[in-house]
């Protein structure tokens, strides 16, 4: 499979990356034995980069994957913190539930906020400079599906990668358009940023133009990888095989395994945490129940983890 260098952060990663987030609790929730066994089977097929989250909850999963494998991959981790402390605790817990000593990446998560992140989360920004001082991060980014955040970060000095949202369709792009955000990503790629790429499969709404979204993504020139979400062995083996450029016909299960969240009305209490967690805006109030809007769902499954009453459901 190929290899390219993330940007001047001097790490070399495949082009395929693993997306840890759909096997994990807010989407499948896959039993941890399962769960390495997928990320197992990736691993020894040669994928050395692996996308997670503080918030997605897949530590552990990863963790027993490079004990079995021992393989030691490029990581790529991220926090919604704002405060130097909070960013410390979640470095911290990232390295204690890998039991690793550094990681690769450790992102602003960043999703929807707008262009004053990097004012607003001073003090976590230099919490990430500071371990990167330390080596315990070599390099730091952001994952952000707005258009005019992707646009700054070229412009920001610290920032060694970049982890927007873009697809075919321009679903979930925040701030613009898909056109937008592809010279966003250029200013980037120009300034010496790594980028990889998210939601190629716009959360699987484009499962069945599956080529053609993954063509349009390898085609945006400087981008070094594209993140997919995996959740069998059927997967990884179908996704293994298109990169190698083997091309294959169909896999019936990612047809099949289209993923729909609903909020269910008689155990939600109407607090609305969900509308404020949402990325895309998707998620609306309607007679005081949260009501997700499935045109414009990217099928993250933020909500679910933000939902006291765990009133939201994958169908």
């Amino acid at each position: 499979m190929k290899k390219r260098m993330l940007g001047n952060t001097g790490l070399e990663v495949t082009e395929l990356c693993f997306g840890a987030l759909p096997f994990g609790p807010l989407q499948k929730n896959l039993p941890l034995e399962e769960a390495t066994a997928v990320l197992c089977a990736a691993l020894e097929g040669g994928i050395n980069f692996i996308d997670t989250a503080q918030i997605y909850k897949t530590y552990a999963p990863i963790r027993e994957a490079l004990q079995q494998t021992k393989k030691r991959p490029v990581i790529a981790s991220k926090s919604p913190a704002s405060t130097y402390e909070g960013m410390q605790e979640a470095i911290e817990e990232a390295l204690n539930e890998l039991n690793l000593d550094e990681i690769g990446i450790f992102h602003l998560h960043a999703a929807r906020v707008g262009e004053d992140v990097f004012t607003e989360r001073q003090g976590a920004l230099e919490c990430l400079y500071d371990n990167k001082a330390r080596g315990r991060i070599k390099a730091v980014g952001i994952s952000t599906h707005s258009v005019k955040v992707t646009a700054l970060a070229a412009t920001i000095e610290g920032i060694d990668v970049v982890f927007p949202l873009i697809n075919q369709t321009g679903h979930g792009i925040l701030d613009g358009s898909r056109e937008e955000m592809e010279k966003a990503i250029s200013r980037c790629v120009a300034a010496g940023k790594g980028v990889y790429l998210m939601k190629a499969l716009a959360g699987g709404l484009l499962v069945d133009d599956y080529a053609q979204a993954v063509e349009y993504a390898r085609s945006i020139p400087g981008c070094a990888s594209i993140a997919l979400g995996m959740v069998s062995k059927a997967e990884v083996e179908y996704n293994l095989d298109y990169f190698r450029g083997r091309k294959p016909a169909t896999l019936p299960s990612l047809a099949v395994n289209k993923k729909q969240f609903i909020v269910v009305e008689s155990l939600c209490a109407g607090c609305l945490e969900c509308v404020e967690a949402c990325p895309n805006h998707a998620i609306v109030d309607k007679a005081g129940k949260g009501f997700i809007q499935q045109e414009a769902c990217l099928t993250c499954g933020y909500c679910v983890g933000a939902c006291p009453q765990f009133a939201i459901r994958l169908v």
